[in-house]
């Protein structure tokens, strides 16, 4: 297996909890967003984390989250990571870093060169950079829109944080994508569903079985 790590992104139920353990993957994502069809309750969240076995890093995605929604999600289940996919300035990832002692993913969106100036910034401050592809203009959602943004702008960067690739990847495309890139990690949400919100076991499992396979970096 190359050594490449899977986060698969908004599971709801517990035999998604389950294709996603079956297939190896290093993170399961825990979405509080309500406007995403990926949603969960606080009730259903915690079930789910009750349940994810020791050494599965649980992660909870945020947007533009408030202290007392934070604390709620905190104290009701036991995580291991918070992810920032709203307009978080450096200084409010920092402030969340210190109030809840937990390390924090921040989600910077990619649409071009100009773009990655904030994934500089932000590594400054978090302990890991999702880059994803940017939402489109009055999108609803912040992610999770199975759009992909040309990988040739993260082409064997180098930034002080790890980092992990997302927007649009599925089975089929994920290994050209860590070719390219030479990510060490992908995260997956729609490219693994059968619906919007609704996780497919088969394409989890294609997914993982893709992204593990040996890659050779492609040096441009």
């Amino acid at each position: 297996m190359a050594d490449v790590r899977v986060k698969i992104c908004g599971i709801r139920r517990a035999e998604d909890l389950a294709a996603a353990v079956a297939a190896r993957a290093a993170y399961v994502g825990l979405n509080f967003f309500p406007k995403s069809p990926r949603f969960v309750t606080l009730a259903e969240a915690r079930a789910l984390a009750l349940a994810a076995p020791e050494g599965l890093c649980k992660v909870a995605l945020v947007v533009d989250a408030e202290d007392a929604a934070l604390d709620a999600i905190i104290e009701a289940m036991p995580l291991d990571m918070l992810q920032l996919h709203g307009k978080e300035s450096p200084d409010r990832v920092a402030e969340i870093k210190v109030r809840y002692g937990l390390p924090v993913m921040k989600a910077v969106g990619v649409a071009d060169e100009g773009d990655l100036a904030a994934v500089l910034d932000y590594s400054l401050v978090a302990d890991q950079i999702l880059v994803d592809a940017k939402a489109p203009k009055g999108a609803a959602l912040p992610g999770g829109n199975g759009l992909a943004f040309d990988w040739r702008l993260v082409a064997q960067r180098r930034w002080l944080r790890p980092w992990m690739l997302a927007g649009g990847l599925t089975a089929a495309n994920v290994a050209e994508a860590i070719r390219l890139t030479n990510a060490r990690q992908v995260d997956v949400s729609s490219g693994v569903e059968s619906a919007p919100g609704v996780k497919d076991a088969a394409k989890i499992a294609a997914f993982a079985q893709a992204a593990f396979a040996p890659a050779v970096p492609v040096l441009r």
